[in-house]
């Protein structure tokens, strides 16, 4: 596999490091296949928890742990992301194996957990232009991206053990409330389109469509595809924020990531995902696509598309606070501001013009 395509790790950030002693101790003692000396290195991409790979001699392993400065009780559940690997793994092929979970602080300073590597491509807009896929391979990981989308959605997830994860009832008004409530305890400024996306989400709220196992963080960049079939998804990441819920929603997260090629140029410059290249279908036609593989109808899309912006606006904002508080030192939080305003104009065109493409 070219290194162009692999999704590299690279020397772990200043302040981010892991104490190399007491992990190796730990995943020695816990981890039969672990042996040998280790070495840590960390995973660029994302804007949540932190992502190493782990080398122990020639076996692979990823851990995952909070960022600095989060409180951990409060969306960096290591246990909960942990358990739902588990109760996955064995009932669904498209998730990595976790291997080990400790809360014990005096490990690395944080709970976390160590999972297998998964090697493939992640899609990412940094990757070279000349390894981009053209229209036609685009195309057909567009359409693997929903099927995969419309397989999480139809799982089982009584037998995955998974019952207890979430409280299904009311789920759609819990999360525009607790968005809300987490959206000012993070302001930083006086953005109007985003309190007024929320007022409108507030007031027109639609019935609940389903429940089911939810992702909330389902896009390009959490999915590793085969290295020689780039149409085939290998594994789903992150799961965080997994719950029990509205489908709906998770689609309306998916759609606030969903980036056309014709939207404006400070949307395209947070570089949220690669639907904005050629061979990606717009937002309308990916909520078409869906539908017809899940059989459900979505009578409500400005209202998921605006709950996706909002949502996703809460978490830039929630990250550029830790920033501005000093608690992170990553040099691409700095402007995230400027994101947020942005996507709250998107969320204010949505409203206004009643539709969720070509809103400029």
């Amino acid at each position: 596999m070219s290194a162009e395509y692999r999704d590299n790790a690279v020397p772990t950030r200043k302040g981010e490091e892991l104490n190399l002693e007491n992990l190796r101790k730990c995943l020695l003692e816990n981890i039969p296949e672990a042996n040998g000396e280790l070495s840590v290195s960390q995973f660029p991409g994302g804007f949540s928890n932190l992502t190493y790979l782990l080398k122990l001699s020639d076996k692979e392993l990823v851990l995952r742990r909070p960022p600095f400065g989060a409180k951990v009780k409060s969306g960096h559940d290591m246990g909960r992301e942990y358990k739902i690997l588990s109760g996955l793994n064995a009932h669904y092929k498209k998730v990595p194996k976790p291997y080990y979970f400790t809360d014990d602080e005096s490990v690395i300073g944080t709970p976390f957990y160590v999972m297998e590597r998964v090697n493939g491509v992640i899609l990412r807009l940094s990757m070279p232009k000349e390894h981009l896929p053209n229209a036609e391979k685009m195309k057909g990981i567009s359409s693997s991206l929903i099927d995969t989308f419309a397989e999480l959605h139809n799982l089982d997830y009584e037998v995955a053990g998974l019952a207890q994860l979430g409280r299904p009832e009311g789920y759609v008004q819990r999360q525009v409330e607790g968005w809300g409530k987490r959206y000012y305890a993070a302001r930083t400024d006086d953005i109007p389109s985003i309190e007024h996306a929320l007022k409108w989400l507030e007031g027109n709220q639609p019935t609940q469509s389903c429940s089911t196992l939810i992702h909330n963080d389902f896009k390009y960049d959490n999915l590793i595809l085969d290295p020689d079939d780039w149409t085939n998804v290998l594994a789903v990441l992150d799961w965080e924020m997994a719950t029990i819920g509205d489908p709906l929603l998770d689609l309306g997260t998916s759609l606030g990531y969903w980036v056309n090629a014709n939207d404006p140029d400070m949307i395209k410059a947070l570089g949220l995902n690669v639907s904005l290249l050629p061979g990606n279908p717009k937002r309308e036609e990916l909520l078409h696509l869906y539908s017809i593989k899940t059989g459900r109808s979505i009578d409500n899309p400005v209202f998921i598309y605006v709950y996706g912006l909002f949502k996703i606006a809460v978490i830039i904002q929630q990250i550029y606070l830790r920033y501005q508080k000093g608690l992170t030192k990553d040099p691409r939080f700095a402007n995230l501001i400027n994101g947020v305003k942005a996507i709250g104009d998107m969320a204010q065109r949505a409203i206004e013009k009643k539709k969720i493409d070509d809103l400029y």
